[in-house]
């Protein structure tokens, strides 16, 4: 007899950490020493202990640190801990070696593209050169955006932090609901259901019910489907919403629940396979 949707478990997969350790001996450029929140030793275990007893099987980690070196730390800590699926990088697109570091890290079976910062026009070769070797995007959603995502339709670009929708209470503005709507009209973007509680939620301690949140994740949902969301979890800058993962993650889980039962095993490990192409380790 085949299994029941609903009540088989869909495989869970954290789509944003960050790990770093400021501590080192040559420190760390984030976070701040002042975000006495977040400025402690964080590596895979932290986050395993954290992650794991709720079901989470693994985690892509997003860099924060500009540092170059510190993708190959990051990818260092993976080849110990199949815990890592997959690293977003942080590269410069305008550094002149740019090309160089990234043909470097995109040998590594765990780099699976970068972090954006500023973009201008003339970034498109370097995009280019993402989408040729098949790495994704990450970035927030702006105009730019949209040129990015027609200027490159095999360019899989992951939105993140729920693209920037506030959700305090107020009603949505709606020039960021039309800008959702131009991003979903693009099939190469993906939405990070990631940064509720601690970005885009500014009461502490952050509301967990979810209809707090509803109505906004409903504009993303609506314009994405089920079949370009992503969850992440934002952790540990998740903590300065003076929630826990569990929180973060059973919020996220709330508001699937509420969708089809396909949605489930779409959103929280296939659609994060689709963009990143993390591998199984």
């Amino acid at each position: 007899m085949p299994s029941d949707p609903h009540t088989e478990a869909a495989m869970i997969v954290d789509t944003h950490i960050h790990l770093y350790d400021p501590h080192r001996p040559e420190g760390a450029p984030w976070p701040d020493p002042d975000d006495t929140v977040i400025y402690l030793t964080t590596l895979p275990d932290r986050c395993i202990e954290r992650a794991k007893p709720v079901g989470v099987e693994g985690a892509v980690v997003v860099e924060c640190s500009e540092w170059v070196e510190d993708n190959q730390w990051v990818l260092d800590l993976a080849d110990d801990e199949p815990f890592i699926l997959g690293l977003v990088g942080n590269l410069d697109i305008h550094d002149e070696r740019f090309g160089d570091h990234i043909d470097r890290f995109s040998k590594h079976p765990v780099f699976r593209g970068i972090r954006a910062r500023m973009w201008k026009p003339d970034d498109f070769d370097g995009l280019r050169k993402l989408s040729d070797l098949d790495l994704s995007l990450d970035l927030s959603l702006n105009e730019l955006t949209l040129s990015i995502a027609k200027e490159l339709p095999d360019l899989r670009i992951i939105i993140n932090h729920c693209a920037g929708i506030k959700m305090d209470g107020d009603d949505p503005e709606p020039d960021a609901v039309d800008l959702v709507r131009r991003a979903a009209e693009h099939p190469n973007m993906f939405c990070k259901l990631s940064g509720m509680m601690d970005l885009r939620c500014t009461i502490r301690p952050a509301p967990t019910e979810i209809d707090h949140y509803a109505r906004y994740l409903d504009i993303l949902w609506d314009a994405f489907s089920e079949d370009r969301m992503i969850f992440g979890s934002d952790w540990p800058v998740s903590d300065r919403s003076d929630r826990s993962y569990a929180d973060v993650l059973k919020l996220a889980q709330d508001y699937v629940s509420t969708k089809p039962a396909s949605a489930e095993a779409k959103v929280f490990s296939e659609n994060a396979r689709r963009a990143y192409k993390w591998q199984d380790r």
